[in-house]
């Protein structure tokens, strides 16, 4: 995993949020979603966020390693993860992450162990975010923003199990296109910044939620 330095150094109190992209896989030989990624570390967040990002290979034990050592040491307020949907034209906002059902191979060929993300895991696991919510309050952006409930079964969606199983519901994953008609590298990466701000706004109420109910955000 490639870990890039913030550009702007603040203080120990700063709010740390940690935003993973893709590497290479299939035809793309530079992932879409580490692009965006790059793009909105120039652009940063906003002052007292320390933003800092990582590009997570497309094999699943380097991804569930890296994931959970990624909260075990760094501890991030928020975890995002950028993924590519291929062929879609608008960025989508995925609510939940399954565990079970992995059987497409990654680029080593190889699939989980029981095709599932942690053995006796629950099913199912929200994000404390309310993604239907941020995807209606940035309507008005110029990139369309939708809502969706299922993130696939592939790295995408296992990645965010697994964040989401290790930051107790403090994770969201973000898939975007692979090019947006009309729109820029920097419309998007705009774009990326004011959905993570969105989030950031949130944060703070459904983390005092989560304390007093831990497993609200668990799926049966």
């Amino acid at each position: 995993m490639e870990v890039v330095p913030p550009k702007d150094v603040h203080g120990s109190s700063a709010q740390l949020v940690l935003v993973t992209g893709f590497g290479p896989f299939r035809k793309y030989l530079t992932n879409p979603s580490w692009t965006a990624v790059q793009e909105l570390r120039e652009l940063g967040l906003r002052e007292g966020v320390r933003l800092e990002i990582a590009e997570l290979p497309v094999v699943y034990q380097r991804a569930r390693q890296l994931v959970s050592g990624m909260w075990a040491t760094q501890r991030p307020q928020l975890a995002v993860h950028v993924g590519v949907a291929t062929g879609a034209r608008t960025i989508i906002l995925e609510q939940c992450a399954k565990n079970h059902g992995y059987k497409d191979c990654d680029i080593t060929g190889r699939t989980p162990e029981g095709h599932c993300c942690v053995e006796g895991g629950p099913e199912k696991i929200e994000s404390l975010l309310n993604m239907r919510t941020i995807s209606k309050k940035l309507a008005t952006m110029d990139v369309d923003i939708i809502y969706s409930r299922d993130a696939g079964r592939y790295l995408c969606d296992f990645v965010y199990y697994l964040s989401l199983f290790h930051g107790d519901g403090r994770a969201c994953f973000i898939h975007v296109p692979e090019a947006i008609a009309g729109c820029g590298l920097r419309t998007l990466g705009k774009t990326l910044q004011m959905i993570i701000l969105e989030m950031l706004q949130q944060l703070p109420t459904v983390s005092s939620l989560a304390e007093c109910c831990p497993r609200a955000h668990v799926g049966q």
